[in-house]
This record gives structure tokens, sequence and C-alpha cells, in this order.
């Protein structure tokens, strides 16, 4: 017991992370995270992927919840502002009281600019995530043009298998490996690649990897997206229900689009990835992600929306 209510914050070392997107490919075009496409689109450079910054936050939570916080640990995140190769980035958390299962977190440049806000968990009571919040705050998008064939509750075509092996290269979304990214991670563990060193006796997917494996099959959901245009990460969340995932286990994903918004710039479908056991039984995990796509970069918007405006 102590006599002060004052909140107590854990934080984490300047790391720097690394740009591993620069290649990345999808719908025939490069990706944000291309210099070139960026500068288009008005960024001053490609950006580190937003869940990259993920892997800040486990040293932090694990010391807060312990082996708990890989099994049954949940990340909601809202991302603030970009990041670009060279620049620091730090983590917060605020320590909770003993028993209290949710706290704030969130990670800032070294300058202190913000680079995304969350709230962290242990399930499997959540107490509302941050992004549960920021779902039920949305309102009704008006005419949507590049998701104008998209609906609430439309799933994926398949159930998509996947898995994750050392060596394997993710492909043209992710065109690096486990291996790879293990050599670079801001924060390494023995047990992202060393079995007998993980408390569960096999290596452990990264929190930041989760959303690799996640989104790895993403084509194969066949939701009809027009293009070309260029996406990002606005929001993301990493829930763990029956953790961690394995290095090197089979898993079978379905998806849903959970809710559509728009901003002044861009349009977004809330997708719903569920990861089960290669059975398709067992839930082992969801991620919450808001695929936010940029107007300015959809040929001709402006020009589809100029009859509705007359």
């Amino acid at each position: 017991m102590t006599p002060f209510d004052t909140p107590l914050i854990l934080s984490g070392p300047l790391r720097e992370p690394r740009q591993m997107l620069a290649d990345q490919e999808y719908g025939g075009h490069s990706s944000i995270h291309d210099d070139a496409m960026a500068e288009k689109l008005g960024f001053r450079a490609g950006p580190i992927e937003g869940p990259t910054h993920f892997s800040l936050f486990p040293p932090l939570l694990a010391r807060i919840w312990g082996q708990a916080w890989f099994e049954r640990g949940c990340l909601s995140a809202h991302y603030l502002n970009m990041v670009v190769e060279g620049e620091a980035t730090r983590a917060f958390a605020e320590i909770p009281p003993d028993g209290v299962t949710h706290t704030k977190v969130w990670a800032e440049k070294a300058d202190g600019t913000p680079v995304l806000e969350a709230s962290a968990s242990l399930g499997p009571d959540h107490g509302g995530t941050l992004l549960e919040h920021r779902l039920a705050q949305l309102r009704p998008p008006g005419r949507l043009v590049i998701l104008e064939d998209l609906r609430v509750g439309m799933a994926g075509a398949r159930d998509e298998p996947v898995r994750m092996d050392p060596d394997q290269n993710m492909g043209a979304l992710y065109p690096f490996s486990l291996n790879q990214k293990l050599a670079v991670i801001t924060e390494t563990s023995p047990w992202y690649s060393d079995p007998s060193a993980s408390p569960w006796g096999r290596a452990i997917i990264p929190l930041e990897m989760v959303s690799v494996l996640g989104e790895y099959s993403g084509g194969a959901a066949g939701f009809p997206v027009k293009g070309p245009a260029v996406g990002l990460f606005a929001d993301q969340e990493i829930r763990m229900v029956d953790g961690p995932l394995f290095v090197g286990e089979d898993y079978l994903v379905r998806r849903e689009i959970v809710a559509l918004s728009e901003s002044r710039r861009t349009e977004s479908y809330w997708l719903k990835t569920r990861i089960f056991d290669a059975a398709g039984r067992r839930l082992k995990a969801e991620m919450l992600l808001n695929h936010a796509t940029l107007k300015d970069s959809y040929a001709g918007y402006a020009e589809v929306l100029a009859p509705a405006a007359t």
C-alpha cells in the first residue's frame, strides 16, 4: 500500500526503427512507404510502417503484467504522426494499480512529437479499448468512391491458411522474412528465435509481426476496393485471445468489415481479422485495422464526386 496516488510512468529507451517497406507493392504500384510516392502525396518521405512501433511496448507491458501479457494482452492504437528512418522513438506506459488490467500507453519522437496514443489491457475483460471507443464515436460516411462497393458485415471470400517460418519471405506486401526483421527489430528477445528460451517451448511471433501474419494473405479476401489508390494504417489493435502465436505454426484467417468511415483526406474500412488454429475452431488472436485510403491518390476522385455536388 502506498500513501500516494501519483501516476507513475515506465519509459523505454530511444530507438531508431528501420524502414523495411520501401519495396512494398500492392495493386501493381508502389506504396506510401516509397519515398517518391510519399513525396508525390505531400509527405516528406516514406514513413516506417505503424506496427513497427508496437515492438517498443512489450518490455514495458511484460514488466507490468508478466508472461500473461503475451497470452492475453491487447494493444489498441491510434496513429498520430509518421516516423521516417533516422528519427528516434520511445514508448511510455502508466503503471496501473495492483490488480488493474488496463492502462494508457503512448509513443513519442525524441523531441516529444506524439507518434501514437493507445490503450493496453489484459484479457479476457479489456474494459473497452481505445479503438472500441473510437468505433463507437464514428459518424456515418458521406458518399464513398474508392470504397463504394464495400458494406459493413462483408466477409472475406474464403478462409486463408497462413504461417510464418523464420526465413519465409512474406511476399509483395512484406518483402522480408522474420529473421530479417529480427536483425533490426527495436526490442529483441530470445523468445522470438530460441525455443529453449521461451516459456512455451516454442519461438513466438513478435507483436509487430502479428500484423504481418494477419495481412500476409489479405489479397485473397477479395474486397472490391477501387484502385489504383494508396493506403495507410490509421488505427490498429492486436489482441491475444489464446496466445502467443508461434513461429512455424499453421493458422487460419477469417476477415470481416466492421465499419466504414471517412475524413477530409481519406476513405476507410475497418477490418477485423480473426486468427484461428489450423482447424479453424479455436480463436487465437484478433486484429482490428483501419485501412485508410488517400482520396488524392485515386485518379479523378474529385470528378467522380462533382455530379453529386451540382
